[in-house]
């Protein structure tokens, strides 16, 4: 595209933290004001930028400070997942529709993907989380920005298909399918998971909502999801690593 920033070839995967710290310094380098995060299995709706501004521009009118705002996250693979989410007692949860306002609702955290995030929030709060490399990213720097002070929203007339996971499966008495990751994904989510509850970042009934949390991933990972041995491995590994605070790259 005529005018647009060149890509910028990292030649081994440094991690999504990496890349977006990387792409948004770029931005910040060509004088920008504002970045798009995306995902490359993300397709944004033609007008979801446009839509995007218009949300801002309407949450900063309310007086307060935005950092951040996103669309609604849809997967393609099903009916019912539409990824909002909102501070509840116990941790962030599906957000309903009667908590719109203004085409706006404010969010826990925004989905990485299709995140339009303003560079003096990235200067205010920092940049991605590089040590965690993949996973929880998104949630660990939303929580940084609203403990500084900054609002998230998510605009509900802009909107994103976005497949999270590998595939979705149903559980008997669950409405909402269940998103199944790789093996060495369910390494990043456990050890992660522990490194937020150990963060410092949320309230003691956010940590004991995460904690249990856990404990159904792993028991679903465990019992259901095949390769059943790895996840098991790689899950205890992650658990293990949390713990004792290793980050970086799984070797």
């Amino acid at each position: 595209m005529p005018g647009s920033a060149p890509s910028i070839p990292l030649g081994d995967n440094a991690g999504i933290a990496r890349a977006q710290n990387i792409g948004t310094d770029r931005a910040r380098a060509l004088g920008a004001d504002l970045v798009l995060l995306s995902d490359q299995d993300s397709l944004p709706a033609p007008d979801m930028v446009r839509r995007l501004l218009d949300g801002r521009a309407r949450a900063a009118s309310r007086g307060v400070r935005v950092g951040a705002v996103g669309p609604v996250s849809s997967d393609t693979r099903s009916s019912t997942e539409q990824m909002v989410y909102v501070g509840r007692r116990w941790g962030p949860r599906r957000a309903r529709p009667d908590e719109a306002r203004d085409g706006l609702v404010e969010a826990a955290f925004l989905i990485a993907s299709g995140c339009l995030i303003d560079v003096a929030a990235l200067d205010e709060v920092g940049g991605m989380n590089e040590a965690w490399f993949i996973d929880h990213v998104d949630l660990e720097w939303g929580l940084r920005a609203r403990r500084a002070g900054l609002r998230l929203y998510a605009v509900t007339d802009a909107r994103l298909d976005h497949e999270l996971g590998d595939r979705l499966t149903k559980l008997p008495g669950r409405a909402q399918e269940v998103h199944v990751h790789s093996p060495v994904r369910t390494y990043y989510l456990a050890r992660n998971t522990v490194l937020l509850i150990r963060s410092g970042l949320m309230s003691p009934q956010w940590r004991l909502g995460y904690a249990v949390w856990l404990a159904k991933y792993v028991a679903f990972n465990a019992v259901l999801a095949a390769p059943r041995r790895r996840r098991i491995t790689l899950m205890a590994r992650g658990l293990r690593d949390g713990v004792t605070g290793r980050t970086g790259p799984l070797s």
